[in-house]
């Protein structure tokens, strides 16, 4: 009978083991399927996030392109109200220019219709360019100094000549006097220099 219990010992040993490894199955199986449902939600909590996040960067995204198309409607309306102040200082200063020279004008156009010596002409023609000098003063315009050495930043030297009276590089004589609004030339004087 030994082995007759032998075996039925083993068989129970073999059922035994076998309903061990059953039951480490469905332990396994819940084991995934726990896992598995774990595993899911932590997917679904990423990608949550990923989503929140996205909307959080399209939200950025419209707020800078919002942001921009102001600042690119600022900047035109910056550019066009520049350009119409540009206009009106232009005019302005013509406008400015043209009440001091227009009197002058009016005194030439006098001056040709009336009759009279050559030297009431004379005189009259030097009333009317001191009028001239004096719309310039008002206007901060001077006349560019000729006395003295060449300076290429007020003279144009259109003429040289050789001659020991004079000093090298210096203003001999003035064909066409220069003028200059502070530091800015309006005309070069055009002039004979000496080599």
């Amino acid at each position: 009978m030994k082995e007759e219990d032998r075996k039925i010992e083993e068989n129970d040993c073999i059922d035994s083991l076998e309903k061990e490894e059953d039951l480490q199955e469905v332990d396994t199986a819940e084991e995934v399927e726990t896992n598995f449902d774990d595993l899911l939600n932590v997917v679904k909590e990423e990608n949550q996030k990923l989503l929140d996040e996205n909307n959080k960067i399209k939200n950025e995204n419209e707020a800078l392109k919002d942001r921009l198309a102001r600042l690119n409607a600022e900047y035109d309306n910056f550019r066009k109200r520049t350009s119409k102040e540009k206009e009106g200082i232009y005019t302005d200063a013509c406008e400015d220019v043209l009440k001091e020279m227009l009197p002058v004008l009016d005194n030439l156009e006098r001056a040709i219709s009336v009759e009279g010596s050559a030297e009431d002409i004379k005189k009259g023609i030097e009333i009317t360019i001191k009028q001239f000098g004096s719309a310039l003063e008002k206007l901060s315009v001077e006349e560019i100094s000729n006395e003295g050495e060449f300076d290429p930043n007020f003279h144009n030297a259109v003429m040289h000549i050789e001659d020991d009276q004079y000093e090298k590089n210096q203003v001999v004589e003035v064909f066409q006097k220069g003028y200059k609004r502070g530091d800015k030339v309006l005309r070069y004087s055009m002039v004979k220099v000496a080599n």
